[in-house]
């Protein structure tokens, strides 16, 4: 049977998925692959922590092997955001990145007769497209990809946490945010959260008390005061004037938590951040680190110590297009060899540079840096750790 046109493939599947539930794409990518002249067409979604690749099949279909992401061509193409092409007798297996925006969710598989043709890539290139976006939006009426996305058991607290984080990575032609937290399974007191607007970026990190569950409830309220603040419109002192409040009526002043809150004019490049009790920011320019971010000392949020008319100090820096603000939490640089050296500010800011400067894009340096984390930690965290990176885009960036 002659391929489809790409247009009436795709609009079949469309049509096909409006109906749809999460168990039953696996079955629509691979009919319309077809449609589309391939020999067949698989789903991989990513872990939460980036380290596997796990095949979306229908049910009932036979079981079929995990990839990982490092040292696989699968994960190559997950990892470079671009086409990997392997070649066997009588046919060509293509890796095509899927995603949702810069939001990262996996790979398409798909087999081509022959030699490939640029004329079938374009066309699977437009599937993987429309399958990063089907798989993002039918995740949230079932658990098929929610469970596909966890290699262990996620606790309450890890549960109650992934409930408000935001997607990890975001991209548009003013500025990306990227995210990335360990241990993802246990992960409680860390929560990064940001809002994307008409001439403004709004990013925060905080890093509330203690571990577990009420760890956990503390990030989740942090959360939640933070954006009731930030959408009643008021300035970045009142809302973290406003958070403090509210954590100190809504917990009790039993827990609190750092924070670094930011604003980005993404028309002029101007940074306003404030700080509470939290590591400074780093700013990169040119994929190096230039200088820290400081701002006067103050205590962490839910304490009560911010008055009405207490003076809390703003930073500001112009920043140039292409630049690239870092913020984390203590887990990072506090995180311990098994011989007890700390992995430090230095070695983070080394490592990010040197990633930046090997071409990669902000998403693959914070999954590496986290891989490098895990491997100076011996593989597990006692606390923690956390970072986001907040870029301000040159007008030529791809």
């Amino acid at each position: 049977m002659a391929p489809e046109s790409p247009q009436r493939a795709l609009d079949a599947l469309g049509s096909a998925a409006g109906l749809a539930a999460p168990h039953e794409l696996a079955a629509l990518f691979d009919a319309c692959a077809r449609d589309l002249g391939a020999l067949s067409g698989l789903v991989y979604v990513v872990d939460l922590q980036q380290r596997q690749l796990q095949p979306l099949i229908a049910p009932g279909a036979p079981d079929l092997p995990v990839l990982a992401v490092d040292g696989t061509l699968a994960g190559r193409a997950y990892q470079t955001v671009s086409v990997q092409v392997h070649e066997e007798e009588g046919e060509t297996r293509l890796w095509l990145p899927l995603g949702f925006g810069s939001h990262r969710l996996g790979v398409l598989s798909a087999v081509v007769p022959g030699t490939r043709s640029a004329e079938l890539e374009s066309a699977l290139g437009r599937l993987a497209e429309a399958a990063g976006v089907l798989v993002q939006e039918k995740s949230v009426y079932g658990d098929t990809i929610v469970r596909l996305r966890r290699s262990h058991h996620l606790g309450i607290a890890a549960e109650l946490h992934f409930s408000v984080l935001p997607p990890l990575s975001y991209a548009s032609t003013k500025v990306t945010v990227s995210a990335a937290l360990e241990p993802c399974y246990e992960v409680a007191g860390d929560v990064i959260d940001y809002s994307i607007d008409p001439g403004r970026t709004q990013v925060a990190i905080f890093d509330g008390m203690g571990h577990g569950l009420h760890s956990a409830q503390c990030a989740v309220f942090t959360v939640a005061a933070y954006r009731s603040a930030r959408r009643s419109g008021l300035s970045l002192v009142d809302v973290l004037r406003r958070v403090d409040q509210d954590l100190v009526v809504g917990l009790g002043g039993e827990l609190f938590s750092t924070a670094v809150m930011a604003d980005l004019n993404t028309d002029s490049g101007q940074l306003t951040w404030v700080n509470a009790g939290h590591p400074c920011p780093v700013l990169l320019r040119g994929g190096k680190v230039i200088k820290t971010l400081e701002t006067s000392p103050r205590p962490p949020l839910g304490l009560g110590h911010l008055l009405e008319n207490d003076p809390v100090d703003i930073g500001h820096e112009q920043l140039e297009p292409g630049d690239m603000v870092l913020l984390y939490t203590d887990g990072v640089v506090e995180a311990r060899s098994p011989d007890g050296e700390f992995f430090g500010i230095d070695r983070l800011s080394d490592l990010v540079s040197t990633q930046l400067a090997g071409g990669l894009d902000a998403p693959e340096t914070m999954r590496r840096v986290v891989r490098e984390l895990l491997q100076h930690h011996d593989g597990q965290l006692t606390d923690d750790a956390t970072l986001l990176m907040l870029e301000w885009r040159r007008p030529d960036a791809p």
